[in-house]
């Protein structure tokens, strides 16, 4: 059997019983290995109850910074016995599993190394509380698999004072348990000699490591939101929770009073309700939710942008549809977001592809909003939101201004600037507008839901209708110009294949690309970032003979809002799908773009430029 042998590139699966105490175990062994400078990637795969459910804990070790899932399990921690014939079945060949054989299992495969450890007839064995076997049963396989991987005990033990600080007692007994753990290894387990180890490097610079609503939230203070209203829901709550608590950091004053408004409302139709209202009295505001929250949100998303009232939402998305998978990850609320609400609705999306895009990109909604008045959503998902990644520090410039976009002062309106609320005064299909109280005489109009003219008085009247409508078209023109624009790399040799993605698809995306230009496949990419499409996204599409569209969705979304926008031939965006929850992987999307080479019967030797 030929075992795999990799220093500082390789994928760990920990296969635990959610509640089980096993989270924090598993992140304190991913921290441990960012802490000797190799980059890592971690996925919590979590169900939806609290307790006694299957969960995994999946990680990616890459000293070549590789950051989304590779695809296949190089060493499986197995842990529960529900999920074994899976787990065991996942395993490389030449692979490792590592398991309790408190009671010895025959895992059927000779193509794999097999580690046994009896982890809880140890526990038992050590301690009497049944709470503490539990927890530092995690504690003593962290500790056996550090010295069989060559991870080092100073570093683990760094974390544990850290996170024990003050904590004496715990400390101690977690740095007893690491020990003991590591203790076995040497003296029991020395005859496995597991392929797979962590060397010291200097690869993970100076980014941090942080979760994509964590930098949401930060996002939203630095871009002067004042009002959240929200209702809680998976995998969205934290948005809202980091914001409280960077405002009680950041929007405190010294005399403790507090310069926000955070409310937990009694749903999804009324926290949007709030934050529109808030919008249309000149705050700031946002809401966080998933895609059953925006399917309740519809009306009021129509309303605003029919009444033109700008506010933000961070839409963390999961599968669907109706309840679907709490805790699963998926692209696939791009429809209901891109035309939410009944009639000829459009609303700007921008899809953010880590957490630095998640925080720049909370900034960069709530400036938009006010500029374009209009909803604006910020297109997260789970595996973003909820996995912390490895980012480049997030940077402030603090000469930068927020962009309120056209509002009358009281001193515009006494010096006799022209009002009309609904009206294109220079050209940019953008109104002004004014906000209550500016002026005790200027500057009032009437914001209904209903039709109105330009000056904001009510009308049925079809050439009114239709002078509203064009020019909100028009506006989403506008914004296609001032959205983040796509991000383009091209092939490494002249090829008339390209692909297109978006978000938290970048990071599998990144490796795929790498692998299938080594096997002389070459693509030029297109990142899209934002909707409405600027006018780059066709010209790349037209530019080539075939366009992969990789999303992770079932009907192909971005595909369909790429015909139906840019008014493309569906023959040249071809399908490339992922949709079972998981987080995309490398591995999936080289060998379905090779398939897919190979049926267009394209040889990339023979593409010409």
């Amino acid at each position: 059997m030929n075992r795999i042998e990799s220093t500082n590139d390789f994928v760990i699966k920990f296969a635990n019983v959610n509640g089980s105490g096993s989270a924090s175990a598993n992140e304190l062994f991913a921290r441990a290995i960012l802490r000797m400078g190799v980059p890592v990637a971690p996925r919590n795969i979590f169900p939806s109850n609290i307790q006694g459910l299957p969960t995994w804990y999946e990680l990616r070790v890459s000293e070549d910074g590789w950051l989304g899932r590779r695809g296949g399990i190089d060493l499986m921690v197995a842990m529960n016995p529900q999920t074994w014939a899976q787990d065991v079945k996942e395993i490389e060949p030449g692979g490792y599993l590592f398991y309790d054989s408190t009671k010895e299992v025959d895992c059927g495969r000779k193509d794999i190394t097999v580690i046994g450890m009896p982890a809880t007839a140890i526990c038992n064995g050590t301690y009497e509380d049944a709470r503490q076997r539990t927890l530092f049963k995690n504690i003593l396989v962290l500790g056996a698999l550090a010295e069989l991987m060559s991870v080092q005990l100073s570093v683990i033990e760094q974390l544990f004072a850290e996170q024990y600080k003050g904590k004496e007692k715990l400390l101690e007994g977690n740095v007893r348990a690491l020990h003991a753990g590591a203790s076995f290894a040497r003296e029991h387990l020395g005859q496995h000699q597991v392929g797979l180890k962590v060397k010291r490097a200097d690869k993970v610079g100076q980014r941090i490591f942080v979760d994509g609503n964590s930098a949401s939230a930060l996002g939203m203070v630095y871009g002067g939101a004042t009002v959240c209203a929200w209702y809680p829901i998976t995998p969205s709550s934290s948005v809202a929770e980091s914001f409280q608590s960077y405002c009680k950091k950041f929007r405190t004053t010294a005399e403790g009073e507090s310069n926000y408004a955070i409310v937990q409302a009694e749903d999804e139709i009324a926290s949007v309700g709030m934050i529109l209202g808030a919008g249309w009295n000149g705050a700031r505001a946002f809401t966080a939710t998933s895609g059953p929250g925006v399917s309740l949100m519809t009306e009021f998303l129509g309303f605003g942008y029919f009444a033109e009232v700008p506010f933000t939402i961070v839409n963390v998305q999961r599968g669907g549809p109706s309840t679907g998978m709490p805790t699963r990850t998926q692209q696939a609320d791009l429809l209901a977001c891109a035309y939410a609400s009944h009639g000829d609705t459009k609303h700007v999306m921008l899809f953010p592809e880590d957490p630095h895009e998640c925080f720049e990109f909370s900034a960069t909604a709530l400036d938009l909003a006010d500029r374009l008045q209009t909803p604006v959503f910020v297109m997260s998902d789970l595996d973003i939101g909820m996995n912390q990644r490895l980012s480049e520090p997030f940077h402030w410039d603090d000469a930068r201004r927020y962009d309120r976009g056209k509002v009358l002062s009281a001193a515009d309106l006494e010096a006799g600037k022209e009002f009309a609320r609904y009206k294109d005064l220079d050209g940019d299909s953008i109104p002004y507008r004014t906000l209550p109280g500016t002026h005790p005489k200027l500057g009032s109009y009437f914001t209904r839901g209903s039709t109105h003219n330009a000056q904001a008085v009510y009308s049925e009247a079809g050439s009114d209708y239709m002078y509203i409508a064009d020019r909100l078209q028009r506006k989403f023109q506008t914004a296609a110009m001032i959205a983040p624009q796509p991000a383009v790399r091209a092939a490494e040799k002249p090829t008339r294949l390209g692909v297109i993605y978006f978000g938290s698809t970048s990071g599998a995306m990144d490796e795929a690309l790498a692998h299938l230009s080594a096997n002389d496949i070459h693509l030029d990419a297109m990142r899209i970032r934002a909707f409405p499409f600027p006018q780059a996204v066709k010209d790349f599409i037209l530019a080539h003979d075939a366009v992969f569209v990789v999303e992770q969705n079932r009907d192909g979304q971005l595909r369909t809002l790429l015909v139906n926008e840019l008014e493309i031939d569906p023959a040249r965006l071809r399908k490339l799908l992922h949709f079972d929850g998981t987080p995309i992987t490398a591995r999936f999307i080289a060998a379905a773009i090779t398939k897919q080479v190979h049926e267009l019967a394209v040889s990339p030797k023979e593409v010409k430029a």
